[in-house]
């Protein structure tokens, strides 16, 4: 951990030509950031000028260094990824919006690995601009998972009511049900539930799983798949001390508001969890890569060229992705802790008690 334990944030730029670095700039405009971290934001120079000039209204600053030893802990820091000209054309869906976006991916993904930054959330990205021989993934999640030699990742979106973890993310719905097998269930639900421990500070986590078919397969009269691999995987991944439930039908147990009931959902694939998940997260909801050795988020929507360059774009999420790093930053921290010295972890709930029996005992 850096000076004064305050968490180093680094932010990447995304698409040059979308959201990402005005997003940022209203982020860090806010002075009151400092107080929780430092971010340094990977970019360039007149990329940065470029989008601050557009927003004179928010007081910005920052201090430009390469040098990522050097960083002023009192300020907004740039780290330059690059020196060259770039032509931002706010909007347009270019080869050089990706080119910029992917160089200040693997400049902060490299720093997160290297211990030079506490953390990284990360601007969108458009998955038709970044793909090439040099970086062929399909987003952050997979590159991610492959640069920190990671078995298995899982897409995890938190907000403050609610956290949903996805066994298939981007794959298209006919090739589902072949990427749905035991193994992956029950290593997802490990990921799952090693992270709600150490990055959530909840020690005896409940998680439901999904069921992939309408009715969860309504025993196997609609499809086999609930019966033949969700259901026994439940059973052997509890049998490995995970406390999961399932697979449940998911229109009734979203519309009933049983995942009220447990500290994360797993979902099968990406509509079946992020539809409900952006349609009742309370607060502004966040992408969470669990299971690399790094701490990443994300804000949960896209690039959106449609109001790129205008001012008008919400800063609400990717405020929330850099509170929730610090969250989980801190969380491992004590967690760490505690494995060391488990004699400091005191449950909230035994302190209570104590209490409520002192106080029982005053007359009344």
């Amino acid at each position: 951990m850096h000076i004064e334990n305050k968490p180093v944030i680094g932010l990447t730029c995304g698409d040059v030509n979308g959201i990402g670095l005005e997003i940022i700039i209203k982020t860090v405009g806010d002075s009151r950031l400092l107080e929780i971290c430092t971010p340094v934001i990977f970019a360039n120079n007149k990329v940065l000028n470029f989008y601050r000039k557009a927003l004179p209204d928010i007081n910005f600053n920052f201090t430009s260094s390469k040098d990522l030893g050097r960083i002023n802990h009192k300020q907004v820091n740039l780290c330059n990824c690059w020196e060259e000209e770039v032509a931002i054309t706010p909007g347009i869906l270019s080869d050089t919006g990706g080119k910029y976006a992917v160089m200040s991916l693997v400049a902060a993904a490299q720093a997160l690995k290297e211990g030079k930054i506490d953390g990284l959330v990360t601007a969108p990205i458009h998955k038709k601009n970044t793909q090439s021989e040099q970086f062929n993934f399909t987003g952050h999640t997979p590159y991610l998972k492959n640069i920190f030699g990671a078995n298995d990742v899982v897409m995890f979106m938190v907000a403050e009511n609610m956290r949903v973890g996805l066994v298939t993310e981007h794959v298209p719905v006919k090739d589902i049900a072949q990427y749905i097998t035991k193994e992956s269930i029950i290593s997802k639900l490990n990921i799952i539930n090693n992270s709600l421990k150490k990055d959530f500070g909840i020690d005896k986590p409940r998680i439901a799983v999904l069921g992939l078919n309408p009715h969860a397969g309504d025993e196997g009269l609609i499809g086999k798949e609930d019966e033949a691999i969700i259901r026994p995987a439940v059973k052997e991944a509890k049998q490995k001390d995970i406390f999961c439930f399932g697979p449940y039908s998911s229109d009734a147990f979203f519309a009933r508001g049983q995942y009220e009931k447990f500290d994360a959902v797993l979902a099968m694939y990406h509509d079946q969890g992020l539809i409900p998940f952006k349609s009742l997260a309370i607060g502004e909801g966040v992408n969470y890569t669990a299971g690399i050795a790094g701490v990443r988020t994300s804000p949960d929507h896209g690039v959106a060229f449609d109001i790129a360059g205008k001012g008008k774009a919400d800063e609400a999420s990717f405020r929330a992705a850099i509170f929730s790093a610090v969250d989980i930053i801190n969380s491992r921290r004590d967690f760490a802790e505690n494995r060391k010295n488990p004699l400091k972890k005191i449950s909230a709930a035994v302190v209570a008690r104590a209490v409520d029996e002192r106080i029982s005992e005053l007359p009344e």
